[in-house]
């Protein structure tokens, strides 16, 4: 009879442990549809379009299937291949400058003294704002007419006269970059000192009896701790400048002279400018293969390091 009890009460666990599941996925019903109808859907027919012409401009020759004649339109453009170096050129350079600057400020914040509390909360300040409004910060910043760059420059005697920082391709890259390290090393930084607060102080004081100095320290017993939130990191932050949109589209609209004109931009011209959907969808497509084939690389080098 207790076996038979057992196995009853086993039943009814599992039962009761179904009946939950069931209506656990049927509460999440409504949440999956407009998750679906807001993402899925529109991926889907913008995947479908990339494989039609759909120039608004010529109405009269229809939406025919072309196959992956976009595609190919767009991979042999010398503007896609422009656009794509200046591209990598500015997440090479913001990414480099970005995690110096939030591994230094970790191992700042790391130690202990006083006002480190304020100092971090002050830290997070930047990746906190918005980014339009970050962007819109740094054009006011050097504007070449009211600019405050440019007054404090005048006023200090640095320069004679008010610059157009934004008006060369050199500088104008700067800003950019320059805006989008400001924006992003925050994150960095705080990833990183979490990291360092689970090592032991014992480790630190170990090394030190040893005769280590700081560069072997670091090299040794804080960079293998903190790698994996580093690489993590890594992977947020490339994709997240490689599709980089909104603070070129607000600084500089791509110029000058196509300058900063990245590939998310180039999508944005090709799609609202000229009309052109199904450049613009096999373009989007393009870029997702790309930060794909990105994330994938940085995958395996971090399976690599950890075996």
């Amino acid at each position: 009879m207790k076996r038979i009890s057992k196995y009853s009460q086993r039943q009814t666990v599992q039962e009761f442990l179904n009946r939950e599941t069931t209506s656990a996925w049927f509460l999440m019903l409504p949440s999956f549809v407009i998750i679906f109808g807001l993402v899925g859907y529109p991926l889907i027919q913008a995947f479908v379009l990339s494989f039609h012409f759909h120039k608004v401009t010529m109405p009269n020759l229809g939406h025919p299937f072309v196959g992956f004649k976009n595609y190919l339109s767009v991979l042999s453009d010398p503007y896609f291949w422009s656009s794509f170096q200046r591209t990598a050129l500015f997440m090479a350079i913001s990414l480099v400058l970005i995690f110096i600057i939030g591994i230094l400020v970790a191992h700042l914040l790391n130690k202990e003294f006083v006002g480190n509390k304020l100092l971090t909360t002050v830290v997070i300040i930047p990746w906190a704002i918005p980014i339009t409004v970050n962007a819109m910060m740094w054009k006011w910043i050097f504007n070449p007419s009211y600019g405050s760059l440019n007054a404090l420059l005048t006023q200090l005697g640095i320069i004679s006269e008010y610059q157009a920082w934004l008006s060369t391709p050199t500088s104008a890259m700067g800003v950019l970059i320059l805006c989008d390290v400001w924006k992003n090393f925050p994150l960095v930084a705080i990833l990183t000192l979490a990291a360092m607060k689970t090592i032991p102080n014992s480790l630190y004081e170990a090394a030190v009896v040893d005769g280590a100095n700081g560069w072997q320290i670091f090299w040794k017993i804080t960079l293998p701790v903190i790698m994996p939130s580093l690489m993590v990191t890594l992977i947020l932050r490339s994709v997240d400048a490689f599709k980089v949109f909104d603070t070129v589209y607000i600084l500089t609209s791509g110029g000058p002279y196509d300058a900063t004109k990245t590939i998310a931009y180039f999508g944005y011209l090709e799609t609202f400018k000229y009309l052109d959907f199904g450049r613009g969808a096999a373009i989007a497509f393009i870029m997702t293969l790309f930060i794909g084939l990105l994330a994938f690389g940085y995958y395996r080098l971090l399976n690599h390091g950890n075996n």
